[in-house]
């Protein structure tokens, strides 16, 4: 205990992501703040009166906040900052659709995270994701592996669901990955997926796997097609919130993030999903993992693609 993190942006996600870090019961203190006058104080108070149910003593702070960086003094000391603040996609909208009005509101989250809690690691969840961590580390300055964004541990996820519910199987039972960029060139790796132990190959064919790639791929926008309005957060905040996790406790989880990748791969100077050893400092190294040549071609080809817009950030 003693840990403190702040959730910034209390809509669906950051507020789900606030009610899971409190209930892990790791953290001394939850910070979850917001522009809308007295969201983030009302969800704080609604979810401390939950601890006496569920066994914790994690205490939620939540502040209103000003685009002028008002309030944001309540983030002091925080040493996870995670960024859930933007627009949410609607049916029919890419990630990149969000780029621009995403970045002001980012930009100045992260700008302010620099000011009090210049020691904390960021987590980015904002879309589009890729684009949003490489702006994050531009605009608070912070050294490359205190900043990190959120997408491999959802896109993983989907895949290992989407591989157990065809099987029919637990989903203990199978472990998948997924890097890349969260987007179109996102890289499943099939040949790192297994089913109790045995490759993805031995229980399912080639075309199959190919399909629920390309539904991994389209995970989000299936899910934003459903609702009509607003976008997944119970599966990205339990992502977010286990990375968040992973730092308090400095044990070196490996896990799959999107990380700034300077060598690796053959690969320089740019944020992409890789796996990665997590621990109080954010990204201790980056875990090279095998690939078939497919599949290292398709990381290379991800790799190029967010370059050019992460290049285009640093002026927005």
């Amino acid at each position: 205990m003693g840990k403190k993190v702040t959730v910034v942006g209390a809509g669906f996600y950051g507020s789900t992501t606030a009610q899971r870090l409190a209930e892990y019961d790791v953290f001394e203190t939850v910070v979850l703040t917001d522009i809308i006058e007295g969201r983030p104080e009302g969800l704080a108070l609604d979810m401390n009166q939950s601890r006496s149910i569920e066994g914790y003593e994690t205490k939620v702070v939540g502040a209103t906040t000003g685009t002028d960086g008002s309030g944001y003094e309540v983030i002091s000391g925080s040493d996870v900052v995670i960024i859930t603040a933007g627009l949410p996609r609607k049916p029919g909208m890419s990630r990149m659709d969000l780029l621009e009005v995403n970045a002001k509101i980012v930009r100045g989250v992260a700008e302010n995270v620099a000011k009090y809690a210049p020691n904390a690691v960021i987590i980015v969840v904002s879309n589009p994701l890729d684009e949003m961590t490489a702006l994050s580390q531009i605009a608070s300055r912070f050294p490359k592996n205190r900043v990190l964004g959120q997408a491999g541990m959802l896109d993983t996820a989907r895949f290992t669901n989407f591989v157990a519910e065809e099987l029919g199987v637990a989903t203990a039972s199978v472990k998948t990955l997924t890097l890349g960029s969260h987007g179109d060139t996102m890289v499943p790796v099939p040949s790192q997926c297994t089913v109790d132990g045995k490759p993805l190959a031995d229980a399912l064919s080639a075309e199959k796997v190919e399909e629920l790639v390309d539904r991994t791929r389209k995970g989000g926008a299936e899910i934003v097609g459903l609702l009509k309005t607003g976008s997944a957060f119970y599966a990205p905040s339990a992502a977010a919130a286990r990375m968040a996790k992973a730092v308090a406790e400095d044990a070196g989880a490996v896990m799959p993030v999107c990380a700034w990748v300077d060598g690796e791969y053959g690969i320089s100077g740019v944020y992409l999903g890789v796996n990665a050893e997590i621990g109080a400092t954010g990204v201790r190294k980056v875990v090279e993992t095998p690939l078939s040549d497919t599949e290292l071609a398709g990381l290379k080809e991800a790799a190029e693609a967010v370059r050019a817009k992460q290049a285009d950030v640093a002026n927005l």
